[in-house]
């Protein structure tokens, strides 16, 4: 339990109401209860907030009640991460290496880090104090990890990878796994050994079953503040920009470079070695062809300014129309045609 004084200090939010009316937990608007604390980021539900049964809530002004204690600050929905990490989240006690995990003697392990059961640490490891390895994760040799990172069961790093702090890799994330390279040879193909490495910089987040490819040569570059979504392949010699993020089933095919603050809907995707500009945001399944100026939207196979593409998507529903329309009016100039030629 928290009080409302309490959270208005962790949010830096100003108190409309009792200062000491204690806070029992977070929830949604419709199901809080009394002793609750909801938040409100967007106006359209401001009439389930009118009728929640909440006893504070968080918002960037006042409602049409008094019965409430407000917390108000310009930024709810961040406000609202920042009191469900409160009152839920807790640092996990340090365990230190279990007896039924394996780890090379040559690594070496920062104070305070957990090893669970299953997990693989390979030859000269290096994982700084703080960090987590959930069961059956494997490191192989050489990878290099920050403190108060977390990866989660099933997580594989592959030789040579860098991780930086706070790194979370959740379950069956693979890191450094070979980039797809493949030299024609007749009607074969050779491949082209992977010999680069894979860097990881603070705060990025990997999703489950994501893979981030090895460079051929050099570096795939994850850059700081990087979420990336679940399912997600980045292929190798990627460079992604500071505070990027991409959702379910974004493909980022090989040597593209993407910008800082770009947004990647589900299922989007680039062509190689292409460049974005910053502040760029896809949409779902749009598909990035070739170099793209940041700081707008666009959709689309290949993708194009999002506000015309939704024009021209309103059009598609009309081909058929459109289509029989064209073939009656063909047939009619073709029968004006004959009707002239015969003058």
């Amino acid at each position: 339990m928290a009080t409302i004084e309490e959270l208005a200090r962790l949010i830096g939010a100003e108190i409309i109401g009792d200062p000491t009316l204690e806070i029992r937990t977070l929830a949604p608007l419709d199901k809080a209860q009394k002793g609750d604390i909801t938040f409100l980021a967007n106006r359209r539900y401001a009439k389930a907030a009118e009728a929640s049964a909440a006893s504070a809530i968080i918002s960037t002004a006042p409602l049409n009640r008094t019965d409430i204690t407000y917390l108000i600050c310009p930024n709810p929905y961040l406000a609202f991460a920042q009191v469900l990490t409160h009152l839920y989240v807790q640092t996990p006690e340090a365990k230190g290496i279990s007896a039924h995990a394996v780890v090379a003697d040559s690594a070496n392990l920062g104070a305070d880090v957990t090893i669970a059961a299953g997990a693989v640490i390979g030859e000269r490891v290096s994982i700084g104090s703080g960090t987590i390895v959930y069961p059956n994760v494997v490191i192989y040799a050489d990878v290099k990890i920050g403190s108060d990172c977390i990866l989660h069961a099933g997580a594989l790093v592959r030789e040579g990878s860098i991780l930086g702090e706070r790194v979370i890799l959740q379950p069956g994330a693979v890191i450094g796994s070979d980039g797809f390279g493949f030299a024609p040879d007749g009607g074969e193909y050779y491949k082209i050994p992977q010999v680069g490495h894979v860097i990881l910089e603070d705060d990025v987040e990997i999703g489950a079953n994501t893979c981030v490819d090895r460079a051929t040569m050099g570096q795939t570059v994850i850059a700081r503040g990087c979420k990336l979504d679940n399912l997600i392949q980045i292929g190798h010699n990627v460079r992604v920009g500071a505070h990027t993020v991409m959702a379910a089933q974004v493909g980022i095919s090989g040597s593209s470079k993407i910008g800082n603050h770009c947004t990647f809907g589900g299922q989007s995707a680039t062509a190689g070695h292409i460049t974005t500009g910053d502040n760029l945001t896809v949409g779902a399944r749009g598909a990035l062809s070739g170099n793209t100026k940041g700081n707008q939207v666009v959709s689309g196979v290949p993708a194009f300014a999002h506000r015309e593409w939704l024009k021209a998507s309103m059009s598609f529903q009309q081909l058929p129309r459109m289509r029989r329309e064209l073939t009656e009016m063909r047939r009619k100039l073709d029968q004006l045609e004959q009707l002239l030629g015969k003058d």
